[in-house]
């Protein structure tokens, strides 16, 4: 079957770079299936995973917003930041979750950020999601 190259690239460098049959990832315009041959398109993406097929082996990066830029023959998403499923340290994201929750609940009483508390939610429970492959 025929493949595409595939490059996650954050501020800090690389993150994966492959060839893969098909990409799948949400966009802020909604889900996004892209195989080889693929019209060119950028499109910002939405806090969420990037699923990565090859044959039967399926990978998962975390990514939190950024750009996806299609290519005939590649794809490279520009996030700002991003982890593959295995770089996910899941004790620190559990963490991350609960302070998200912490400062949101905490919102009602005091000036908290609501909204920056709302994003560090949203970041931890994708990087949980996508520890645990639950997508």
């Amino acid at each position: 079957m025929k493949t595409i190259k595939v490059s996650v690239v954050t501020p800090d460098g690389p993150v994966y770079e492959s060839d893969v049959e098909m990409i799948s990832t949400k966009a802020q315009s909604g889900e996004l299936g892209i195989l080889p041959g693929h019209i060119p398109m950028v499109a910002p993406l939405q806090i969420g995973s990037v699923r990565l097929k090859n044959g039967s082996n399926t990978e998962f990066v975390a990514v939190t917003g950024g750009l996806l830029e299609v290519r005939p023959d590649q794809v490279t998403i520009l996030a700002q930041a991003a982890e593959t499923a295995e770089d996910i340290d899941l004790d620190r994201a559990m963490q991350a979750k609960q302070r998200a929750e912490q400062r949101l609940n905490e919102s009602r009483q005091t000036n908290v950020d609501f909204q920056r508390a709302e994003l560090a939610l949203k970041r931890a429970v994708n990087r949980i999601n996508v520890s645990r492959r639950d997508i």
